[in-house]
């Protein structure tokens, strides 16, 4: 059964309401083979996911070349591919943000992905500076009239990001972090975003796994798994990592969400439904790293709508436990 559709802002485009993270198959999450990689792409499409997101520094380009080879080996409609560009910077700040950078970047990842046109590249969580510098959202324009893409937007990590990015009229969509553990989109950002008919991208929708119910005190993660190494923000913003919930903090309160879930349904399928309550999201990209675990994903599509006694009891798990912890940081 085909997923359900959800219109991608004002790009014209519908996109299924589930699509595929693809961090985890270029790297930050311990090893996963270029097999498994592709078949976890493979089985993601099968399931019906029409967007996929990646960006160029994700295995410095190798998940960029893994969507390449498994859509080549595809019939049919191409998925909407986005992608991002700037973290590649070194070091990375706004001053770096120049029309000739990006226009490197992008040029990059055209190659990577074997198109003469990217569906959608957004600013890879640039420093705040840059939503105050129009010129750079210029350079976007023009690289837009050349056709090198078709529609440009942001991933941010602050809602505020988000709002100041959507005031410059061509920007498309938001990428933000919403989830059970981070609420805070809700009070001001989604409806913003629905006003101006902006697409949202929900990315860390399952809190790096936390959210799965499958992790405990004693989970060992490898070295190169930003769960291991990005836990206080070493490497790159911690709301990246565990949405910025302290491990033991979210433990807990993965107890306490143990009980609310439908049964039939995974503690991780609950999850994504509960962002598909809201209508100003357009995808949620939940990641994975195997082939189970993108079909698990797709299927929560299908899950029944939450009942409001779960929505306020999740919300009111989120003020008492959590909120503290993330609400004013992002």
């Amino acid at each position: 059964m085909p997923l359900t559709t959800r219109p991608f802002g004002r790009t014209g485009r519908d996109t299924s309401s589930i699509g595929f993270g693809a961090w985890a198959i270029g790297g930050s999450w311990g090893d996963v083979s270029e097999a498994d990689a592709k078949a976890t792409l493979h089985a993601a499409l099968d399931a019906g996911m029409t967007f996929i997101d990646t960006a160029d520094v994700y295995g410095d380009g190798r998940s960029e070349q893994i969507i390449r080879a498994v859509l080549a080996e595809r019939p049919g409609p191409r998925p909407f591919v986005a992608t991002k560009a700037g973290r590649r910077l070194s070091p990375h700040n706004a001053d770096g943000y120049t029309a000739a950078n990006l226009e490197g970047f992008i040029d990059r990842s055209l190659k990577n992905l074997g198109v003469d046109c990217l569906d959608l590249v957004q600013l890879h969580c640039p420093p705040t500076e840059v939503y105050y510098r129009p010129e750079v959202f210029g350079a976007l324009d023009d690289l837009v009239a050349q056709g090198k893409l078709a529609a440009y937007g942001v991933s941010v990590e602050k809602v505020e990001e988000g709002l100041k990015a959507m005031a410059f009229a061509n920007v498309q969509s938001v990428q933000i972090i919403y989830n059970i553990f981070r609420q805070r989109p809700e009070d001001l950002f989604f409806a913003e975003a629905a006003r101006r008919n902006v697409a949202v991208i929900v990315r860390v929708p399952l809190a790096s796994g936390m959210l799965t119910g499958k992790m405990s005190a004693s989970t060992a993660f490898a070295a190169d798994d930003h769960r291991a190494f990005n836990r206080h923000g070493e490497a790159f913003d911690k709301g990246e990592t565990f949405s910025g919930v302290p491990y033991d903090v979210a433990l807990a309160a993965v107890d306490e969400l143990r009980a609310l879930v439908p049964e039939g349904a995974t503690l991780a399928q609950f999850a994504l439904r509960w962002i598909l309550m809201q209508p100003a999201v357009s995808v949620v990209i939940p990641g994975a790293r195997n082939p189970a675990q993108a079909s698990a994903n797709a299927a929560a599509d299908a899950l029944a709508a939450l009942p409001p006694a779960t929505m306020a009891a999740l919300k009111a798990l989120y003020e008492a436990r959590i909120a503290s912890h993330v609400h004013q940081l992002w």
